[in-house]
């Protein structure tokens, strides 16, 4: 089950609504497979980041999950390879930026302090 599968399956079973929404969920191994099959009316229901349902105009947000009814959602980021590749490197102090965090903001994510 991909990682946004996990959180809306812990957030519908901790509001007591997993099983009766399940049949009409949009279950399949990406987010964007999910909305693009409700943005085709393939599926009724499923269950999107935010900011990916705020990129497709087919589709319309008819709620959102209590942050308390599932793990907090986090992306982190770091480089995996000793000596790292240059262009990661940029990246990633990139990553840090003011420039980059008026992006995520914009997008819809919070910024964590480190």
């Amino acid at each position: 089950m991909p990682p946004a599968g996990i959180y809306a399956k812990e957030s519908l079973e901790s509001l007591g609504v997993f099983a009766s929404v399940e049949p009409k969920l949009a279950q399949t191994d990406n987010v964007r497979s999910a909305l693009s099959l409700v943005s085709r009316r393939e599926a009724k229901l499923g269950v999107v980041y935010a900011t990916d349902a705020r990129a497709e105009p087919k589709v319309k947000v008819i709620g959102t999950f209590p942050e308390s009814s599932h793990s907090p959602i986090i992306y982190p980021v770091a480089l995996v390879a000793s000596p790292a590749n240059p262009d990661a490197e940029v990246f990633l102090a990139y990553l840090a930026t003011q420039a980059a965090t008026r992006i995520f903001v914009g997008e819809g994510f919070d910024i964590l302090s480190k």
